[in-house]
């Protein structure tokens, strides 16, 4: 059978899931007037992998939505999103155009949905089979099931638990496509599920708040990210944050003139960076940056990204007390997910990231009006100029 709707989740990098729903039983009204076939061809045009289409009238949806969806956007892959626990319902998915449907564990017993997975195989369509904790992922998996879902909403108290939800991710088979489903507001949080494992990200409710869903959605799967390190004082990380950082990081080699004695709690928009010299220490802190030791220098020359002590990105970064002219040329050669660094600010960040392509951007010293202090002015020009690079 074709399978469009995986295919599309696995392809390279974070892919996106977007959603149309007017409406939800825990948010009421989101967007009540919102017109499928206005909203399904900009979120294909905006890089949208699959569309997500409510059908059930509790989330103020109809079949009629997902009819619509199909008809403006012919070409796009369609998940039929409702409460699914009959194969008539399978059936009107399929009819209505859809290429998936979505299929709860919560309201499933084993047997029953692996008999819907026969059924959605028969009629040509694919699923989304979604967990909420480890024996609802332990049943998907031994379900088979080619696309996992792992929500970070509890249906029945409607409560978020992002830092649940990723521990889901990284424990998922490696061998599934995995979607993280809810929750997800910012790009930091979006890339903090990357980093745990997951294929896609399904966004609903913050895409359709948005005065422009289309844009919101480029926006969170826009890169790179933007990171300001050295951070030492609060008023410094306040302005990082509202400048629209995803990263912010702390330097807790006590060697460096931008050391500091702890990670700053961050806002949930943003994730916390952690960097070491040798080796990574214990901090509260969402990601590790460690780098090499280096006779005569506080450091060396690149590093890498470590989430839970794995590896997820390579910093490269120019030497302290040099220069390297083909520095861009072999970070943009470089495979993986490539974190570049050196000498970075707002007057050089955009053709770095036109040249090199890189999935973060990492400035410090040229921000700052001396050691460990930022200059807020330099913070504000450079987020603003990665961002719209």
């Amino acid at each position: 059978m074709p399978r469009r709707f995986r295919d599309a989740l696995a392809r390279p990098g974070l892919q996106a899931i977007a959603e149309i729903k007017r409406r939800s039983p825990s948010a009421g009204d989101i967007r009540p007037d919102a017109d499928p076939a206005v909203i399904a061809p900009a979120y294909a045009a905006a890089g949208a992998a699959a569309i997500s289409v409510l059908v059930d009238e509790r989330f103020g949806g109809s079949w009629d939505d997902l009819r619509a969806a199909r008809a403006a956007a012919p070409e796009a892959v369609l998940l039929a999103k409702g409460f699914f626990t009959t194969a008539d319902h399978l059936r009107a998915a399929k009819e209505a155009g859809a290429d998936a449907a979505l299929l709860l564990l919560r309201d499933l017993a084993d047997d029953e949905c692996a008999r819907l997975l026969r059924v959605a195989g028969d009629l040509g369509l694919e699923t989304l089979v979604e967990a909420h904790d480890r024996l609802e992922l332990d049943r998907a998996a031994s379900l088979d099931a080619p696309v996992i879902g792992i929500n970070a909403r509890d249906l029945a108290t409607f409560e978020i638990d992002r830092r649940g939800q990723l521990e889901l991710v990284a424990g998922a088979p490696r061998d599934r496509v995995v979607v993280a489903e809810s929750g997800i507001v910012s790009r930091a949080q979006g890339a903090a599920a990357e980093l745990a494992g997951t294929d896609a990200i399904l966004v609903g409710s913050t895409l359709m708040r948005a005065p422009d869903p289309a844009a919101k959605l480029r926006e969170l799967l826009s890169r790179p990210l933007v990171k300001v390190c050295g951070l030492t004082r609060q008023e410094d990380l306040d302005v990082a944050a509202e400048a629209g950082a995803d990263l912010a990081g702390f330097v807790l080699a006590p060697e460096s003139p931008r050391a500091t004695d702890a990670v700053l709690p961050v806002p949930e928009t943003m994730l916390a960076v952690a960097v070491w010299v040798g080796d990574a220490g214990d901090a509260d802190a969402d990601l590790d940056q460690v780098h090499e030791r280096a006779n005569g220098a506080v450091r060396g020359r690149d590093g890498v990204l470590l989430r839970d002590g794995e590896q997820v990105a390579r910093l490269l970064d120019l030497p302290w007390d040099g220069e390297d002219p083909a520095h861009w040329e072999s970070a943009a050669a470089a495979k993986g997910r490539i974190v570049l660094a050196g000498k970075l600010a707002a007057d050089n960040v955009g053709e770095a990231i036109r040249r090199v392509r890189p999935w973060a951007v990492d400035a410090s010293s040229r921000l700052e009006a001396e050691p460990g202090i930022k200059d807020h002015d330099a913070v504000r020009a450079y987020v603003e100029a990665a961002r719209s690079a």
